[in-house]
């Protein structure tokens, strides 16, 4: 086996599906990708989601309290691809101008994405700073998933968006 550097080890787990963390604050709406989550707890219902601390997505999330989680599929990767390489420090509403329709969250202030195969709603409960990053945690409180979700995805009608993480762009496997 070769050797892989440690600050490159997150490159190890990729290929993986991106979640667009929404958040928005006033007039502002934004979203990026994260491809570093997890569900940390069922009881109570918590999940985990490392964002770059100088982040403005972070930054909405922490003043208005919540964000959503939304999964797209593959379809729309162009649209993610746009949110991962775009600043929402010059966009007032990312989300329209990634191509995607933002939506009222059903139980929280905050704006998620409409065409999402599945939505996670979240109010922030906890953050830990963890180097450049912190971990942001969020208390669930309302979650949906289109009809393809049950229990599991049955891979049907939604087809994922796979991340690999390659260094020269937001390359993903969508296409096809």
């Amino acid at each position: 086996m070769k050797y892989v550097n440690p600050k490159n080890i997150h490159r190890l787990f990729y290929p993986s599906v991106p979640l667009l963390m929404c958040a928005s604050y006033g007039n502002l709406k934004s979203a990026m990708p994260v491809v570093s989550y997890a569900a940390l707890s069922e009881i109570p219902p918590l999940v985990g989601v490392s964002c770059l601390l100088a982040s403005n997505t972070l930054k909405l999330a922490r003043k208005s309290g919540c964000f959503g989680l939304c999964i797209l599929d593959k379809r729309y990767y162009r649209s993610v691809e746009f949110l991962g390489t775009h600043s929402s420090r010059e966009i007032k509403d990312k989300i329209s101008a990634s191509g995607l329709t933002p939506v009222k969250a059903k139980s929280i202030n905050c704006y998620v994405i409409s065409e999402s195969s599945a939505v996670v709603e979240c109010i922030n409960s906890r953050r830990i700073a963890t180097g450049d990053h912190v971990l942001l945690i969020g208390k669930v409180v309302e979650s949906y998933a289109s009809e393809d979700f049950r229990e599991y995805w049955s891979f049907r009608n939604y087809k994922p968006i796979l991340y690999t993480g390659i260094k020269d762009g937001f390359t993903m496997y969508g296409e096809g």
